[in-house]
């Protein structure tokens, strides 16, 4: 079994997104053995087709420039490349996420660009809820707090979707024979 460990940054605004939708801007993975072992990672820029200039908050909160999605390719090649690097085919992958936004982030854009998203369907699990339920925590943290409280140092920039990605994979590992799929 092969796990991905994930995060996405997607765009985003102070109130409400225009046009009713927030767009992938970034994916960030690391590919984790069975052993908890980090194999390989993954991170690509996405360029937003719904609303393709990032907001002040969003380049802010993100640290992602507009030339960074300008200058990367749109959602249905970026996500074959992902779904390439996961080889979705051999059917022997989990992802992982911190939350559920996450997936539904990439759901929706599936829809939004009319591709499958059956791949989807059986591989994901919420690590967050796993998390806390395991647990017995009512009150959630977020991942920072949460990295920081099981001993780790969060390292690289926060709401960079690798940085999470491999800030969110410590955990994994820490806990792989307690996630259930």
């Amino acid at each position: 079994m092969i796990f991905i460990v994930y995060d996405l940054e997607a765009t985003c605004w102070m109130g409400r997104p225009p046009h009713g939708h927030n767009e992938i801007i970034e994916i960030g993975a690391i590919k984790v053995n069975q052993y908890g072992e980090a194999i390989d990672r993954f991170e690509k820029f996405v360029k937003p087709t719904v609303n393709p200039i990032l907001s002040g908050f969003c380049k802010k909160l993100t640290s992602i420039s507009q030339d960074n999605v300008n200058n990367a390719d749109t959602f249905p090649k970026v996500i074959e490349y992902f779904k390439d690097w996961i080889d979705i085919f051999e059917d022997n992958y989990t992802l992982c996420s911190w939350g559920k936004f996450d997936k539904n982030l990439i759901q929706n854009d599936c829809r939004l660009h009319k591709l499958e998203e059956e791949w989807l369907d059986d591989h994901h699990i919420d690590v967050k809820k796993q998390y806390f339920d395991n647990r017995g925590i009512a009150v959630h943290s977020g991942l920072k707090a949460t990295v920081n409280k099981e001993g780790f140092e969060f390292t690289g920039i926060q709401h960079r979707a690798i940085a999470d990605a491999e800030n969110l994979a410590k955990i994994f590992a820490k806990y792989i024979d307690e996630w259930t799929f």
